[in-house]
């Protein structure tokens, strides 16, 4: 699956599962996605999000990390 065929985290809904294909953020932002363990190829399981739709919480690599709908937007996942 391609970049151009994924969708962004912050579209997925809880209960989703998917594989992170790219990371879309530049500078500070992409280095701190990266530094949260978001890479290319890991597996995340969204578990949650607020009533208001920001934050939402996701499950990654054995631990729970929530993320703003604006940092979200900037990871692309494979649906699975």
């Amino acid at each position: 699956m391609s970049a151009k065929d994924s969708v962004v985290l912050s579209d997925m809904k809880p209960g989703s599962r998917g594989k992170v294909v790219r990371i879309s953020a530049k500078g500070p932002l992409r280095r701190r996605i990266l530094d949260m363990g978001l890479v290319s190829g890991v597996e995340i399981n969204v578990k949650g999000v607020a009533p208001l739709g920001d934050p939402m919480e996701i499950l990654v690599r054995g631990y729970s990390l929530s993320l703003r709908k604006q940092e979200a937007a900037e990871i692309h996942v494979e649906v699975m």
